[in-house]
């Protein structure tokens, strides 16, 4: 998990060693975007804690640039292609998907970045929002339509949209299981066996699931933004640099991995990237049966999913923790990173054990 108390989502501005030059990103916009003639302001997103965002103010319009973040990524993550080829169509089909309209490959600002429609709404991270505490059951109608926003992207007809090529389906959760144990030889600041415990049991107990669907890889509560003012609406899903096609239930077990149960032990919901309380939201078992309902699917091997997908969130905080103990980056959210990673770890480990 990620302590989220300290991600906000605020706009912020440009954090000093993030900065480009906005002098000529704003030459470059003119004549391509409706309005990019305009004076252009750069903005800050807070939130997060790879990507990195930003907002363009041209008066009349607004948009939103996502590059990389600072320093060496592992490859295959923080894929700007990626997430312009899926974003300039997938809109098309699932209206929640962000329009992006153009990709550079690092001319212009040192780095690939992409510019895509902004959506205004609030993004749900550790508190619950104000706007929503006289709705008695608002948290039970945000998470109803996060999990039924799942299912409907998994039932897309990726064909459709000329997205044969985005990924290989066949042989996707060995893959993840291999590349992720390598991203992990990489990036630990330090050896734990328990992630050498995991990965054995990963390999030993491949499930055998024949859907195959688009898949975001990063589904969870703060990668989603919802109508100020209607708890049951979703109005954006946002962080597709690691979508392809793969294993439908991967983002299911991903959704579990993030989400929290009032029954978790404290040290889990210390991390966690949600509300934390009484908030009526619905429990993992919950989410699971909802989105059995609505795509049919079997949940016999949910259980492996669910401890693949702690296994990836331990290397995806490993991957942004050595780039602060390697001074790649100095923000400072990130050096508590090294204290998670062992907790994660054990979680996985009991939940095997059931």
């Amino acid at each position: 998990m990620i302590p989220s108390k300290h991600l906000q989502s605020d706009i912020i501005e440009v954090r000093e060693d993030e900065k480009f030059n906005e002098e000529k990103l704003a030459e470059f916009l003119k004549d391509k975007l409706p309005n990019s003639k305009n004076p252009m302001k750069v903005k800050q997103f807070g939130g997060g804690a790879a990507n990195l965002t930003y907002l363009l103010d041209f008066g009349d319009a607004e948009y939103v640039l996502r590059r990389p973040p600072l320093g060496p990524v592992a490859k295959g993550a923080h894929d700007m292609t990626r997430e312009y080829r899926v974003l300039s169509v997938l809109h098309q089909d699932f209206p929640y998907a962000p329009r992006a309209h153009l990709f550079d490959d690092g001319a212009v600002i040192g780095s690939p970045f992409f510019i895509m429609d902004r959506r205004k709404g609030i993004v749900v991270r550790n508190k619950f929002p104000e706007n929503f505490t006289d709705i008695p059951n608002a948290g039970r109608l945000i998470s109803t339509s996060l999990i039924d926003r799942l299912a409907e992207l998994h039932q897309v007809d990726y064909k459709k949209l000329n997205l044969e090529q985005l990924g290989k389906p066949e042989g996707f959760i060995e893959r993840q299981v291999e590349g992720w144990y390598k991203r992990w030889n990489a990036a630990k600041h330090e050896d734990l066996k328990l992630m050498d415990e995991l990965y054995l049991w990963l390999k030993s107990n491949y499930p055998n699931n024949p859907n195959y669907s688009i898949i975001h890889n990063d589904y969870k509560l703060d990668n989603v933004m919802i109508d100020s003012k209607d708890p049951g609406s979703i109005v954006a899903v946002f962080d597709w640099d690691m979508c392809t096609l793969g294993d439908p239930l991967s983002d299911l077990g991903a959704l579990l991995a993030y989400w929290t149960d009032p029954s978790d032990p404290e040290y889990f919901k210390q991390f966690a990237t949600m509300p934390v309380g009484d908030y009526g939201f619905l429990t993992r078992e919950d989410l699971i049966n909802r989105y059995q309902q609505k795509t049919g699917f079997s949940m016999k091997h949910i259980n492996y999913y669910h401890v693949l997908a702690l296994f990836r969130v331990v290397v995806i905080i490993a991957q942004i923790y050595i780039r602060f103990v390697r001074g790649q980056t100095q923000d400072q959210r990130f050096s508590r990173f090294g204290k998670i990673i062992p907790l994660i770890a054990r979680a996985a480990v009991d939940l095997l054990n059931k």
